[in-house]
């Protein structure tokens, strides 16, 4: 015959393994949801920038508690992404409006009550919404300093893709006392050696649309970040970037998955 206490000790011990269960269950849960991506966390002045690398050119920072996209598209480099079931944004960055990088579902997926979406003109025109920048412009959200900086082709035949003058963007964002450089569409244009005390890079690499190996170790020797992420690679060979570097002092690369 159980007693009255062992029943009672019975009902605790019910009620905690349900409890760990359901925690277990979320954590598993939780777990699997980052096995979807590649994640760096990077420690900063006021806590960690946990760096996703969602695919292509589409990228997700988590910083206290704000979660912050670059531009997010929900078919990356062939591989589908189901924005249902990632974190709300906290604000869009979009770089400029071609396909790849401006997706309206995917954008209308993540966005939530207050989400701020920063963009070019030419992607604010084809979105309808967000504050437009130009290259040179600054603004702050949530305590994080965003300026808009040139992005273009300089290789003769392929100017059509990215041009001068100013539509696209590159970004240039300080969180937590680290400077983050998200190039966009870019080659290695003499404006990168403006670019000072870039503590993190994202160079795309895949010409004729963006860079040769080549050119994103110019680049880099211009920019000087303590770490690379070439991005936006397509078929390019990263280990060819990895050979030019190699000698280079005082900069960290790191290849993802980010075709």
């Amino acid at each position: 015959m159980i007693s009255r206490r062992e029943s009672l000790g019975i009902v605790v011990v019910g009620f905690v393994m349900i409890a760990v269960g359901a925690m277990t269950a979320r954590a598993a849960q939780k777990t699997e949801a980052e096995k979807m991506f590649e994640e760096d966390v990077i420690k900063t002045e006021t806590g960690d920038l946990k760096i996703t690398f969602i695919g292509h050119a589409s990228l997700m920072f988590g910083y206290q508690g704000k979660v912050i996209y670059v531009d997010p598209v929900g078919n990356p480099a062939g591989t589908p992404v189901d924005y249902s079931k990632t974190p709300k944004a906290d604000l869009v960055l979009v770089t400029h409006e071609h396909f790849d990088h401006l997706d309206a579902k995917a954008i209308a997926a993540v966005a939530k009550k207050g989400t701020r979406i920063v963009l070019n003109q030419s992607s604010r025109d084809q979105l309808g919404q967000g504050d437009a920048l130009k290259n040179g412009d600054s603004t702050t959200v949530d305590g994080i300093a965003i300026r808009a900086v040139p992005a273009y082709n300089t290789t003769p035949g392929h100017e059509q893709f990215h041009p001068r003058g100013g539509r696209d963007n590159g970004y240039v964002l300080s969180i937590g006392g680290k400077t983050v450089y998200i190039a966009g569409d870019t080659e290695d244009i003499p404006e990168m050696a403006d670019l000072k005390n870039i503590d993190i890079a994202f160079l795309p690499m895949n010409q004729p649309y963006t860079m040769t190996p080549q050119q994103v170790a110019h680049a880099v020797e211009m920019i000087k970040p303590k770490v690379v992420y070439p991005y936006h690679y397509g078929d390019t060979d990263t280990a060819e970037l990895g050979k030019l570097l190699k000698d280079v002092k005082g900069t960290e690369l790191r290849i993802r998955k980010m075709k």
